[in-house]
């Protein structure tokens, strides 16, 4: 079935516009804003049903008319209880290498009279379609690292003088099991930002291959659809822990989907539980953060059957790149131009530099 398939409403306009209005693939396509493929798909299955005149076909219901062009049938539990469990499913899709037609064969391994391929991955298609749209991408284990700012923080309040501020929430999530990592930060700068990805590899005992960010200052430069620009220490903190930065393109919502959906779960069940609570340390927030990260993480996800923390265990875990033997340290790269005294500054000490290089970066 093609993948543009919206509904019979869809499929009888096509009919509509060919039988009464005599239109060609080409318009019908473009009218619709499907693929011409799907045009004729549509039509070959029209010639096969023995409908052949609009009449006979715009007094048959959805269902009906499903059935007389050979679309799968609405699938019904079998007499035999050999029904596909859906979510586990899911979870196995998750695994390195595991395809629907594997599951499949094992499946009818354990049940000769279940269903066929065809009407398998029907069924499972249909299970996904009910699930969010985050919920429904597929993202293989140890695969990538989802990470981002919460646009709120929680307040910290200075004991001596009672002066308020807000902190940022960092937020980041495994792509496969959704296992979730946050901590405030007194800002956003670089510093703040690559350490709390230290820490996010140490709390989940690995890193993925990829880490998505968003394009943020302290860890893009520049950012470009094809070949962003790296903050060189960013670059450096990624290499530690063998991962590869793959910044999120901009205007592309997908690519922060997961991280979005995981950011408003951090709301929630982070921030909000939290908003009563003054703070007065940095370190005191982040007890309580972590506090509410073993709820949130040990919550059972209800059309996945699973915990996030249950997930990452089961298949995300051991697909993680082990962490090496010493926690990176962070390092700030500077450009720096020889003075005429061939000297160059730094933070704010003085290094001297050999006489022919002055002038140069």
């Amino acid at each position: 079935m093609a993948a543009e398939r919206l509904c019979m409403r869809q499929v009888k306009r096509v009919f509509q516009l060919r039988l009464v209005e005599g239109k060609s693939h080409r318009e019908i396509a473009i009218h619709l804003d499907i693929s011409k493929t799907t045009v004729r798909e549509y039509l070959q299955r029209l010639n096969k049903s023995g409908l052949h005149d609009w009449s006979s076909i715009e007094p048959l219901d959805d269902a009906e008319l499903e059935q007389r062009l050979g679309f799968t049938a609405a699938l019904s539990p079998r007499k035999d209880g050999a029904m596909p469990d859906c979510a586990y499913l899911q979870r196995e899709m998750a695994r390195p290498h595991v395809t629907l037609s594997l599951l499949w064969t094992e499946y009818r391994e354990q049940n000769f009279d279940g269903y066929g391929y065809t009407q398998f991955r029907e069924y499972y298609n249909r299970w996904r379609e009910k699930l969010s749209v985050v919920m429904r991408q597929s993202h293989k284990a140890g695969e990538k690292t989802f990470i981002d700012y919460s646009g709120d923080g929680l307040i910290l309040v200075d004991p001596s003088t009672g002066e308020r501020s807000k902190v940022e929430l960092f937020v980041a999530c495994l792509g496969a099991s959704s296992y979730t990592y946050a901590e405030a930060t007194i800002s956003q700068r670089s510093a703040d930002w690559i350490m709390s990805h230290v820490r996010m590899s140490e709390y989940f005992s690995g890193s993925s291959e990829i880490w998505v960010p968003d394009n943020l200052k302290s860890g893009v430069t520049k950012a470009d659809r094809y070949e962003p620009l790296l903050n060189e220490s960013y670059r450096e903190c990624a290499g530690h822990y063998g991962a590869c930065v793959i910044p999120a393109r901009a205007g592309k919502p997908k690519d922060k989907a997961k991280v979005e959906a995981a950011v408003l779960v951090a709301q929630r069940w982070i921030l909000a539980r939290l908003r009563n609570r003054l703070f007065t340390c940095i370190q005191e927030i982040n007890e309580a953060i972590m506090e509410c990260l073993e709820i949130l993480n040990n919550r059972e996800m209800r059309h996945v059957k699973k915990s996030r923390r249950g997930l990452f265990e089961e298949i995300e875990r051991s697909q993680l790149q082990p962490l090496p033997a010493g926690r990176y340290e962070y390092a700030q790269w500077k450009k720096a131009t020889v003075n005429i005294d061939y000297h160059i500054t730094f933070d704010p000490h003085r290094y001297s530099a050999p006489s022919q290089l002055v002038h140069e970066s």
